[in-house]
């Protein structure tokens, strides 16, 4: 179900509702109140009045409707929009059922629905938390790191992430342990912040030769390296398919009772 086509659905079929009102049924109601009045010497009693103004349910609930779908379908296509995380790729930056913020205008403003760009702003960086359309299913949100930019050369070999020939700086923090059993926990430098990843030394996992990243697309990966279906398995981003840059947990839930206290940053 795309949710954003029903919203401009709604939007659309509220507003003209409640325009049709204002121009053209509102008047006409109007003219048959003051007709009827017109024909009887003594007026027409208040209980009258406000049966023949009543508003059409349509209407009524057109009107109320209206601005508050307004509010909300401009705020998700230019200004923020959540997610849920539906699976454990973004490990451990992202865990299954955080729900998170996802800023729409970073890199550029899109229409909904039809995603066309209407203004330019900041391209995706690398290091970057990017959410984006599925290139092989667009219906479907991925999220991702960016960590290959237009014109890059990345490659990956034995857990090793290489960009433009130079490996990715990476260190050792701990053993996940029971978090995630048989996994280290990795610190790995991509752009101007930190972050953490997960690697499974007993997981040989995939080897890529070195790619050319082309102009107009990007290489994504998940966090948690050897548990992620990401770019090297199918392919580039294109520009056209990002949706915005995650910037925030705002909620977590996992089917108990949701947490507030999870409220962080992303990086």
């Amino acid at each position: 179900m795309d949710f954003s086509l029903l919203l401009v659905v709604a939007v659309a079929v509220t507003g003209l509702i409640w325009l049709l009102d204002l121009v053209w049924w509102r008047p006409s109601r109007r003219r048959r109140l003051a007709a009827a009045e017109a024909g009887t010497t003594e007026g027409l009693d208040e209980r009258a009045r406000e049966k023949a103004l009543k508003e059409p349910w349509p209407v009524d609930y057109s009107r109320s409707f209206f601005p508050v779908l307004l509010v909300v379908l401009l705020l998700r296509s230019f200004v923020v929009e959540p997610f849920q995380i539906p699976s454990g790729s973004m490990r451990p930056t992202l865990e299954v059922g955080d729900f998170i913020l996802v800023n729409k205008f970073t890199y550029g403003l899109r229409l909904p629905v039809i995603h066309t760009r209407l203004v330019e702003l900041n391209a995706p960086e690398r290091g970057d938390v990017m959410v984006f359309r599925f290139p092989d299913e667009p219906s479907v949100n991925f999220i991702k790191r960016v960590v290959g930019l237009p014109g890059d050369r990345i490659r990956y070999e034995g857990k090793q992430l290489y960009v433009n020939g130079e490996p990715v700086a990476k260190m050792l923090l701990d053993e996940a342990g029971a978090e995630a059993p048989g996994e280290l926990l990795l610190e790995e430098r991509l752009g101007a912040l930190a972050h953490r990843i997960y690697n499974n030394p007993r997981d040989p996992g995939p080897q890529m030769r070195e790619l050319v990243v082309p102009e107009g697309h990007y290489f994504t990966m998940g966090d948690n390296r050897d548990h992620s279906n990401d770019s090297r398995y199918w392919g580039f981003v294109p520009e056209e398919n990002i949706v915005g840059r995650a910037f925030a947990v705002w909620m977590h839930w996992d089917g108990g009772l949701p947490s507030f206290g999870s409220v962080r940053r992303i990086h």
